[in-house]
Order: structure tokens, then sequence, then C-alpha cells
């Protein structure tokens, strides 16, 4: 009998992971469960869900009969994730606590600890998502030596690791793993690839998983579970009082603990009105948050942004970016919206200007714009810089408009008395 292969499955007690578990037993691999720890909390009737998460993991990989380990990343999560997110919150900014978790904690100390540690030939997740490896290339990256040489081998370069979407486009979540390292994803398999969400829950209720089944989908930022925004973001971050104030006439209209408790696009908690205003921009030196009229204001659409340094899934920007310092492809900043066509201009410091082929509501600061080629993931940067809203550009028309106009006024001639 040949070698049998030895893959690390994250486990976190949902059906997803579940079925990846037991697909990759099926195929004879050896497979070990593990289930990661990364917040420290209990809910609002001081249950802690973390423990029921952790015993549905555990029941699962007893049924699979494979080995079942647990493991801490509390303190990672709070400087890697948690620290930089209150950051960002403080800077007027709405972070995606998702893809900085998978880039630092799952892709990466998760991804150290299997290889490393338990002496992994490769990691498996529950995610929905494709590369352009087939299983067999993924244990064979375990061979190649640490670089050492200040440049990449070009041999591996030429040969990146892609990343591409689901067969189930909706469930797709390279969105989610639009971050992580090149690294880790030559070394991880994504057994749920093939397959869409109905028939992994018609495996997991073959297999007889009925208590992962009855799980609610998780939804929201995993730590804060059910609770109000607000006040989960108020036991961390001062209350900053500051006035809600009209874009339109510059009215004050109410008071609000703090601009980092909203984010642009949503709706404004502001007493005795009659129509709903919603957030369209943020003043963090004043404390000023800027509210409008109607959900589709046109303050809150946009067609430009900047981002930081853009993480490319294969290292090296695209050929045809690097050559022309242009590129036509898609572009998403919500998990799930429809892909929007734009153009990506590259700038000398790695960061890029991404031109939508249409405006689009409430695009983000702190949100990561993640571009596609096809169905090929490229990667994500994250919103730094915003263009002109449809409102300002609307107003300079206007204003020119007038001048123009006065000009006209100012150069027609008298009538001769």
């Amino acid at each position: 009998m040949g070698f049998i292969r030895h893959v690390v499955c994250a486990m976190s007690g949902g059906v997803d992971s579940s079925v990846a578990a037991l697909l990759l037993k099926r195929r004879g691999y050896s497979v070990t469960g593990v289930f990661m720890k990364n917040w420290d909390s209990l809910d609002e009737s001081g249950v802690c869900n973390t423990e029921t998460d952790c015993e549905d993991a555990y029941r699962v990989c007893q049924s699979l009969d494979i080995p079942f380990h647990q493991v801490s990343y509390i303190k990672e999560y709070w400087h890697e994730v948690f620290s930089k997110l209150l950051k960002d919150y403080e800077k007027g900014r709405t972070p995606n606590p998702d893809i900085l978790c998978n880039k630092h904690i799952k892709f990466n100390h998760f991804h150290k600890y299997a290889i490393d540690t338990l002496g992994a030939d490769a990691m498996a997740t529950g995610h929905y998502a494709r590369t352009s490896q087939e299983d067999d290339e993924v244990f064979e990256q375990k061979t190649i030596a640490p670089q050492t040489t200040l440049f990449r081998d070009r041999f591996e370069i030429r040969n990146p690791v892609r990343m591409y979407q689901a067969a189930d486009l909706f469930k797709d979540q390279t969105f989610f793993l639009s971050q992580i390292s090149q690294d880790a994803l030559r070394q991880t398999m994504f057994p749920l690839a093939g397959l869409t969400k109905d028939f992994v829950k018609k495996i997991a209720a073959e297999a007889g998983f009925h208590h992962v089944l009855k799980k609610k989908e998780s939804m929201g930022i995993c730590f804060i579970g059910e609770r109000n925004f607000e006040s989960f973001i108020l036991e961390y971050l001062e209350p900053k009082p500051g006035n809600f104030v009209s874009l339109e006439d510059g009215v004050v209209m109410g008071t609000h603990k703090g601009w980092f408790t909203m984010t642009l696009g949503q709706r404004a908690k502001i007493g005795g009105q009659r129509d709903p205003f919603f957030v369209v921009d943020k003043d963090i030196t004043t404390g000023d948050v800027f509210v409008a009229p109607t959900t589709n204001h046109p303050a809150l659409f946009r067609d430009m942004m900047r981002t930081d340094r853009f993480h490319w899934v294969t290292v090296e920007p695209p050929a045809e970016l690097v050559k022309t310092q242009m590129m036509e492809c898609r572009f998403r900043f919500i998990h799930q919206m429809p892909l929007i066509p734009c153009t990506v201009t590259l700038n000398m410091n790695g960061s890029v200007w991404i031109s939508l082929s249409r405006p689009v509501r409430a695009l983000t600061p702190g949100q990561f714009a993640v571009l596609y080629k096809g169905d090929e993931c490229l990667g994500s940067g994250k919103i730094m810089q915003l263009g002109p809203s449809e409102f300002t550009l609307q107003r300079g028309r206007e204003r020119l408009l007038a001048a123009a106009q006065q000009q006209q006024e100012q150069k027609t001639p008298e009538p001769a008395s």
C-alpha cells in the first residue's frame, strides 16, 4: 500500500467544514480535524457559542473516526485583527474582520500549525473556492525549498497558484480569501470547490450530521454574534459625541455617540424625523456625520476609488497591467454583490485606482476592493480614498453653468437707448 497523505481540516462546527472533512476521508486521506478558538466571550445569556461549536466539531470528528485538536488564537486575533479593526473605526473607516481573519489567522497561524506542528502535507477548509491545482499538486508543494535568494525563482513566479470562483457562484467565498498568501494557497485544498450548498447539505444529511444541519448559517461579524453593533463597539471605544448635519442645507438635525458606530449608507438614528435620513459622509476632525434624505441620494453614489498597496493572489500584478499600467476587469466590495466592470490603473507604490463603469452606492473606506478577471479572483486592496460623489459632481456642474450664464449676461451689450 502506498503512502497516505495527511490533511489537517479546519473544523468550525458548521455543515461546510464537516462535509469537507468527510469528503477528504472518503478520498482516502489521513484527516485530522482542528477547531480554532479566536474570540473569548459569552453571549447575552451567558452561553459561549464557541463551546457549542467546538462540541459540534468534536462530534463530527468522532463519527468520522478522525483525531480532533483544539487550538487557541485569541491573543493573535486580538493583536492582528481586532486592534487593527478598532484603529480603522477610529479613523472613520469600516473594516472587514472576516477578510483579516483569513489573512492573519486561518491562512497564516493555522496554516503554519497544520504543516509545521502537526506535520500535515496540506490543510483544508470548508470554503467555497477553487484553485488552479489538482489535489496531487498540493502535496508536491511540500518539497519546495524555502526561498534563500532575494528574488524568487523564475519558475515559481511563472507558475503561481491561482484562485477561482467556486461552482456555486452564490455561495462563492473567494471574496473573503482575497488577501491570503500564495504560500498558504499552494498548500490548501478546498473539497467543496465543485459542489453546491444544497448538495453539501444532502451529503451531511446522508452522513447523519443532523446536529450541524440544524444550525443557522453564521452571519455577520463572528465575535459580535446577535448583539447590537453600537453597544458592542462602545465597550471598546470611548464615545465621541457629535452632530448629525444635513448635507443639503447644513442644518444640525440631532446628535450621535461617535462616527465609528455608523457606516456609509446606513439609516441614521435621528429622533423626530418623519422621513428616513442616511449617512453619506463623516468628518472625523469635527465629529460631524453628514446625512441626506432617501436611500438612493446622489451623495451616496461614486465610481472612483484608490486602494492601499494591492494584494495580488499570484504575488505579481497581471502582466497586462504591468505593461500598459491599465487593465479591464470586474469589481465588488461586498460579498455577493453583482460584479461590476471596471478599469484599474497601477500606481508606482503598488496601490491602484479603480474606475467603475457605473456609480455604486455606499463605497466605503476600510472595506476591500476585490477584483476578478473572468472567474479568477485576482486579489484585493483596502479602499483608502474615494472619488467625488454624484451629488458633488452635480453641484459642480450647476456652479459651472451658473458661472457661464453670468459671464454670458455680462458680455451681452446693453441695448442702445
